[in-house]
């Protein structure tokens, strides 16, 4: 540790002073004591420190307050807070208010020396990589206030929520959050809770001992274990099970976890991130997310705007990810013509971000020369207009009924076709625009997971592949 370091230790209690005295000493800090709100304040009001520990409860009033005076008037001071064991309310709270992370009382020698450690990094990386955030491109109002928030939560070790459609760039927003922060040299993890099956949970996320089921041939490491030391991101947390939920709160609360099979628990450092498109608080109300894990999670909620709410950042972002794709194609990116430009920003994009890098790099196949069209772009037409497959006569428009008097098709005996048979063969095609508008938004919606848009469809996954493969859809 660099010796001109410095630490305010806040504490009316003589001996825990004395603890962090000794502790932080060691490794290689100056440390200045006080012992209630009034001495803290003017300790801070005359020396520059590069952390601060204070008690919850102090003679003169709460240690909230200072977390909040620090967090306000020297917003580059990491402030952890000592709170009761088992408090998980007052943690949560000094979270909110802007602290770096919390310690339990008996103060765990080892978990403080981690965290000491994180927040003395946390300020190398500030001054080394103040930049980071420039990968979320954009300068919409919705933009600029989503990076701004992002440098303050990177500060943070509190758990933080991420909400947006799907699309929006939920995970990219995550590692932003870590890459900035003091884990940022730990480990990312990322994990889908809608694609682990309900009876591996336990195994994939505390890992699992040799024999403590049929399978297990050998000990495995959990996602936690992975994730120690960084963060542990939980993308589509609102599809965890409720028997799992209860699971992780322990050991989010706990920060240990016990291996299937195993008798003891093991500690682990993780920073929970999490993400889902869905609203937590309306599944709460239906019963079906538990309200203290939500509690636990959301100490801190992002919204990631969907790429209607980023109004003049189409351009920039067209530009950016053609620019990407044509180097990994070893050519020279093309431009936008004004008719594709007008095209993208008349487009709705239901699937966001990700859309709209699919639209491009399809565009940049099928365009001829250096220039993209409207044409190249092949957007989907708006909904109830989607133009007829080849060959297939045009459906009928939303709420009209089929004409009882249409002329016969193509190369057909007027004499011998009624309109009774030209409009029975425009039903079956008809119908199967409906089927395929509905699969196609059910697969954007459930980010292309087939067994969970069979689900959301309300048919069999079987029943989904046979449409698929039946509607030509890929």
């Amino acid at each position: 540790m660099n010796e001109a370091r410095s630490a305010l230790i806040v504490d009316d209690e003589h001996d825990i002073r004395e603890l962090l005295v000794l502790t932080l000493g060691r490794m290689g800090l100056r440390t200045d004591t006080a012992p209630n709100l009034h001495a803290a304040r003017q300790m801070l009001g005359t020396v520059s420190y590069d952390l601060c520990l204070t008690d919850m409860r102090l003679p003169d009033g709460s240690g909230l307050e200072l977390v909040s005076e620090i967090s306000t008037r020297f917003p580059t001071t990491p402030v952890a807070v000592i709170t009761a064991y088992g408090n998980v309310e007052a943690a949560v709270e000094a979270l909110k208010a802007g602290a770096f992370d919390f310690v339990s009382k008996p103060v765990d020698i080892n978990v403080l020396r981690g965290l000491v450690r994180q927040a003395l990094d946390l300020n190398t990386r500030r001054l080394a990589q103040p930049e980071e955030a420039g990968r979320l491109l954009g300068a919409s109002p919705a933009m600029v206030s989503l990076r701004q928030t992002i440098g303050k939560v990177a500060r943070s070790q509190a758990p933080v929520h991420i909400n947006g459609e799907s699309g929006t760039g939920k995970e990219l927003v995550a590692r932003t959050i870590h890459a900035q922060g003091s884990r940022a040299g730990g480990p990312f993890i990322p994990v889908n809770c809608g694609a682990i099956p309900s009876e591996l949970m336990e195994s994939e996320f505390f890992g699992h001992k040799k024999g403590s089921f049929t399978g297990a041939t050998s000990d495995k490491a959990g996602l936690f274990q992975a994730a120690d030391g960084g963060t542990l991101f939980l993308d589509e947390v609102a599809e965890l099970p409720l028997p799992m939920q209860v699971k992780l709160l322990r050991a989010i609360q706990e920060k240990s976890v016990r291996a299937v099979g195993s008798q003891n628990e093991v500690q682990v450092d993780v920073r929970i991130l999490s993400a889902t498109h869905k609203d937590l608080a309306q599944l709460v109300a239906d019963g079906t997310f538990r309200h203290d894990l939500f509690y636990r999670i959301n100490v801190i909620g992002l919204h990631v705007p969907s790429l209607r709410e980023r109004a003049g950042d189409l351009p920039l972002l067209s530009d950016a990810i053609l620019d990407r794709l044509a180097r990994a194609m070893k050519r020279q990116p093309p431009t936008l013509a004004g008719d594709a430009v007008a095209a993208l920003e008349a487009y709705r994009f239901p699937g966001n971000v990700r859309e709209l890098e699919n639209i491009l790099e399809r565009a940049l196949a099928l365009a001829d020369g250096h220039t993209i069209h409207a044409d190249d772009l092949q957007l989907p037409a708006p909904a109830g207009m989607q133009p007829p497959r080849p060959g297939a006569q045009a459906p009928a428009p939303a709420g009209h009924t089929l004409p009882t008097g249409a002329p016969p098709p193509p190369g057909a005996d007027p004499r011998t076709t009624s309109p009774f048979d030209t409009a029975s063969s425009a039903l079956p095609s008809y119908i199967e625009e409906i089927e395929r508008t509905a699969i196609q938004q059910a697969l954007q919606e459930n980010r292309y997971n087939k067994t969970k848009t069979a689900a959301a469809l309300g048919i069999t996954f079987r029943a989904l592949r046979y449409k698929l493969k039946k509607l030509g859809i890929d």
